[in-house]
């Protein structure tokens, strides 16, 4: 059964006048600072910290640090399993663009940076916590990743991706606060020094199923190592542009709900233990909700599993079985 998904890729500016869709998943980092009284400040502040952000890191022939602004898009990925027109909200990522307001230039980013999925909400609030409910000791359900992996790997790898992006996106991620970092001697100008974990974690296997591997890198200006997940050649395949678009976007969000590790008031040293308790950092003028981002992660988790793993069962079984045979060329 060689059976094609066709995917929808739409996308809508991330600015101040931001509205989350009803598609999107409310705990994704923009869409989580687009709530409530302050949203439209919320919006404000946080892309003034990017540009911000931005404009440090790329400090070349621009003395005033007024250079460069970063515009977000949020890229939305509808996937229609039975081409019936009845499609799935499967991947939610964003992209950046660079305005470089010396040249009048326009200069296109990554795409990627955040990644939402309510089939990964399904896997790790639903699946994994079901699967070890009431055992002493905890394991991984079999397959567990899989279908989410490859799912991901055919989107990357089909048509409606190439038609729109040019290159495969890097996935910009907060740093295992259960394990320990070690600086090495690798320094990159842009990324900064390259640091390496102690052990592997779920969050790296699951994307590793996903086709991605991961570098752990700690910029400068930044207090502690971002984990970079990407295709290919990190340090080769993007412009150092690129690369800063990247950096200032995400460890904004990451400043904003992971203060504790980002915004830190000791810059992490040789050997590197994050620590969501620490008490020893600033707070943003942006605040959100930790326990309700959970609780709201099993809901989504849930709406996966009632409206795509449910009534697809049998056909995403058979789809991922026969998977290297369909996968595009």
């Amino acid at each position: 059964m060689n059976r094609e998904f066709t995917f929808t890729i739409k996308s809508i500016c991330l600015d101040e006048n931001y509205h989350p869709s009803d598609n999107t998943r409310i705990t994704t980092n923009f869409a989580n600072l687009a709530r409530g009284d302050s949203r439209q400040e919320n919006l404000r502040n946080a892309l003034k910290m990017i540009d911000n952000s931005f404009n440090s890191l790329a400090h070349w022939d621009n003395p005033k640090g007024d250079r460069y602004s970063v515009e977000l898009e949020i890229v939305s990925v509808d996937m229609d399993i039975e081409s019936r027109g009845q499609a799935f909200p499967s991947i939610e990522i964003l992209k950046t663009n660079i305005v470089d307001h010396q040249t009048n230039e326009r200069i296109e980013g990554i795409v990627g940076n955040n990644f939402s999925s309510y089939v990964r909400d399904y896997d790790f609030s639903v699946l994994l916590l079901d699967h070890n409910k009431n055992k002493p000791g905890f394991s991984i359900p079999n397959n567990f990743g899989e279908l989410h992996g490859k799912l991901f790997k055919y989107f990357v790898n089909s048509n409606e991706y190439k038609q729109h992006f040019s290159k495969p996106p890097v996935i910009c991620l907060s740093v295992s606060d259960n394990k320990t970092y070690h600086r090495t001697e690798n320094q990159h100008p842009v990324l900064g020094f390259e640091y390496q974990p102690n052990d592997s974690s779920l969050t790296e296997q699951y994307f590793k199923k996903m086709g991605l591997q991961v570098r752990y890198f700690m910029p400068p200006n930044s207090v502690a190592p971002l984990a970079f997940y990407f295709v290919g050649d990190l340090l080769n395949d993007y412009t150092n542009l690129e690369l800063i678009s990247t950096i200032s976007t995400m460890g904004t969000f990451q400043r904003i709900y992971r203060p504790e590790i980002y915004n830190a008031n000791a810059v992490a040293g040789k050997c590197y233990q994050p620590n969501l308790k620490n008490s020893d950092h600033s707070l943003t003028q942006i605040v959100y909700d930790r326990e309700e981002r959970g609780q709201l992660a099993i809901e989504q988790g849930k709406f996966a599993q009632e409206h795509f793993i449910k009534p697809y069962q049998s056909i995403l079984e058979n789809w991922s079985a026969q998977y290297a045979l369909i996968i595009p060329k």
